[in-house]
């Protein structure tokens, strides 16, 4: 479960996130997200959601 990332963290590894729930579960029309060097996870759809980060 650690590679569960809450909105607003900066400073992650590049790459794509995908929206997951709060616990890693799938959800309905998920957000997916690149970011660079440095960049802040953004906002999700709703409170508790989380970022996972793809492979």
């Amino acid at each position: 479960m650690s590679n569960l990332k809450k909105p607003g963290q900066d400073n992650q590894p590049p790459g794509t996130y995908k929206e997951v729930g709060p616990r890693g579960g799938q959800i309905s029309k998920p957000r997916v997200v690149k970011i660079d060097q440095g960049d802040r996870l953004p906002p999700t759809q709703e409170p508790g959601r989380k970022w996972e980060k793809q492979k």
